[in-house]
């Protein structure tokens, strides 16, 4: 037998089951702390936290347009980028490389550009490759991504493996 209750029971019922829902969300994701802190915060803690091990990690400025690539404390390499255009802006934040292709077809709204070399992939269509159709480097070009010269591409390709973390800071 089906139970009737009156409007405010069922809408009660049903903000009590979205509170337990989101307290459920925020005690079984991490810290608390992580939530809280800013994005900013975040980068800063994770660089730190790099720079403590000897773990390979890749630095991306934008406001620098520079990447470096380190081994814990240590620069390895570093390069010119472009990476994203206002409309079109590169991802801030810490990723991991989550797939790479020495070439691949890159499609998206007003571009298709075949054999992009050295493409790794850290946060869905994002990732750091050659870019053999433009020299500007050193300047926002991109859709997104973040674009290395080819040669610069291939020696990251090939220094860097799935799962090398990506942090990515204004």
């Amino acid at each position: 037998m089906k139970k009737l209750y009156p409007d405010w029971v069922r809408h009660l019922k049903i903000l009590l089951t979205g509170t337990a829902l989101s307290l459920s969300v925020f005690t079984t994701t991490g810290t608390s702390q992580v939530w809280a802190n800013t994005k900013e915060q975040v980068i800063a803690q994770t660089i730190q936290t790099l720079q403590q091990s000897d773990q390979r990690w890749i630095q991306i400025d934008l406001s620098k347009q520079r990447l470096i690539a380190w081994e814990g404390d240590r620069v390895v390499y570093g390069s010119a980028i472009s990476s994203g255009k206002k409309g079109t802006p590169t991802l801030i934040g810490t990723f991991k490389i989550q797939s790479k292709f020495k070439t691949t077809r890159m499609q998206g709204e007003n571009y298709d550009v075949p054999n992009v070399p050295y493409v790794m992939f850290y946060q869905g269509s994002y990732g750091i490759h050659g870019a053999y159709w433009h020299k500007r480097f050193g300047t926002p070009v991109s859709h997104g991504c973040i674009n290395l010269a080819p040669k610069h591409a291939k020696w990251l390709f090939e220094w860097a493996s799935v799962g090398t973390p990506v942090v990515i800071q204004k």
